[in-house]
């Protein structure tokens, strides 16, 4: 009777160590008993050091969890809690959670705490309004190829052809039309690279070394007064892609963050970070398989911070904080991460803004290496 009873025990610990969210129990002291993996990840902490934390030690002062736990023992009954706080320095700015708690059996006056991140399906949501924006985006840009590039070309032609014909004063006014019709003509283009069919050479790539390769090109240029910081996960599997397209995007993530410190910034710093995450999945459509995307890049700098304001449009065409910008950088950085079957998150708070691309495993298959999960 032993060795069974000891089998469905194991059994039962790789379920919970397999969920998502994380889960706790903890006695009527406060003391944590257990945790799982999905609970490391989000205190921050290995499992001995949250075995010896107290509930309260883990929490906000004065969190609602912390009564809320207190009612689940008293009743003898589960108690739920929705959109609650529960940031912390450790845990950073985790936004609202959903908190379940329910009272066990065996031993008495112990309780199990599931944690539910609200931002999840949220993020999800947005991700998949961006795919549609670019699409939208996409369509657009082979339009405007089309109807608008053509008669430009008129317009400046003619321009020219006036500018010698005319006065000094006149000239500037004809090279005003020239100078605004290359404007628009390079916004076109941009616009276009969004339905830019070409094909691209594909490859499993170290993405340390894509990394490195944009650090390098930073320095020498716009981000030469920028403190970098590089927090690797040496371990991390290759991911399938092209590589000028993820140098694209990431050089593109860090000059925002380096135009956001700003060129006077004394303590500008941008830290890159890459780590395994598993327990993300992404259903892109109704008939595809779920992607676990566990390949976690980040861009984050220590600027002023986002106005919340845009935050959840920022991946919008046209959407854009800078004077001068036409607000399709980021556009295109969320269609090129869709692409590779990826997706990509902004959190922002002053003095730490993050820009997190999750993406997926290399999968080799029969005809060609494939992302894991991504149809053909």
């Amino acid at each position: 009777m032993t060795a069974p009873f000891q089998r469905n025990r194991v059994d039962a610990a790789k379920v919970l160590n397999a969920l998502a969210q994380p889960l706790l129990t903890v006695d009527v002291e406060g003391m944590v008993l257990d945790v799982n993996v999905a609970a490391e990840t989000f205190f921050d902490m290995g499992r001995g050091a949250l075995l010896r934390s107290r509930l309260k030690d883990l929490l906000p002062f004065g969190s609602p969890v912390l009564t809320l736990v207190s009612e689940a023992l008293s009743n003898h009954a589960t108690v739920n809690g929705y959109k609650i706080d529960i940031s912390t320095p450790r845990t950073g700015n985790r936004g609202a959670v959903d908190v379940f708690i329910a009272p066990l059996p065996q031993p008495n006056e112990v309780v199990a705490i599931m944690l539910q991140e609200r931002a999840i399906a949220e993020k999800i949501d947005r991700q998949l309004t961006h795919r549609s924006a670019a699409r939208s985006v996409t369509a657009l840009g082979a339009m405007l190829a089309h109807e608008i590039k053509n008669p430009l070309s008129g317009i400046r032609g003619a321009a020219q052809l006036l500018e010698a014909s005319v006065g000094d004063e006149d000239r500037a006014l004809t090279r005003l039309i020239c100078e605004e019709t290359d404007r628009i003509v390079k916004l076109v283009d941009r616009m276009q690279s969004f339905a830019d069919s070409t094909p691209t050479q594909w490859e499993s790539l170290n993405i340390h070394a894509v990394l490195d390769h944009v650090k390098r090109l930073a320095q020498a240029g716009f981000a030469r007064h920028v403190r970098f910081v590089e927090i690797y996960d040496p371990s991390l599997p290759h991911v399938f892609g092209s590589r000028d397209q993820l140098i694209q995007v990431f050089l593109n993530l860090i000059k925002n963050a380096a135009e956001a410190l700003g060129d006077h910034s004394i303590d500008g710093e941008i830290t890159l970070t890459t780590a395994y995450r598993p327990g993300v999945r992404l259903r892109t459509a109704p008939s595809t398989e779920p992607v676990a995307l566990p390949l976690e890049i980040c861009v984050r700098d220590n600027g002023p911070g986002i106005a919340p304001e845009i935050l959840s449009n920022l991946f919008d065409p046209f959407v854009t904080t800078k004077a001068q910008g036409s607000g399709l950088g980021l556009a295109l950085v969320a269609k090129l991460i869709g692409d590779h079957g990826g997706i990509i998150e902004c959190e922002s708070h002053p003095r730490r803004t993050a820009f997190r691309v999750l993406m997926p495993l290399l999968s080799p298959r029969p005809g060609g290496p494939q992302m894991k999960g991504i149809p053909k």
